[in-house]
């Protein structure tokens, strides 16, 4: 398994219509064969602050992501909604053991 956390700091004015957008692109990602889960969360503290946090099937499922149609929507709709670039980070499943998700 490979899980991606994804860091976005998006404009105030833009909370709402960011989760809107992402929300749409977490339930149509785990709809893919090479997403085990794909959480959107938000910061407590900060409410502009959202990590998107990916788990996937195979070393090839987050390139297969990036080229489906809702990734591409999602990508071009929130550019703009930005505060700063976003990050990823990529990890390494420890535990538990992979269960064949």
């Amino acid at each position: 398994m490979i899980i991606v956390h994804v860091h976005a700091r998006v404009k105030p004015e833009f909370i709402d219509a960011f989760k809107q957008a992402t929300i749409e692109n977490a339930r149509q990602s785990v709809q893919e064969p090479g997403v085990a889960r794909f959480d959107v969360i938000q910061q407590a503290d900060d409410p502009a602050r959202f990590v998107l946090v990916e788990v996937y099937r195979t070393p090839e499922a987050p390139a297969q992501h990036k080229e489906t149609r809702h990734y591409q929507v999602w990508r071009d709709t929130v550019a703009e909604m930005m505060a700063e670039p976003r990050t990823s980070v990529r990890y390494a499943n420890v535990f538990p053991p992979d269960e064949g998700w």
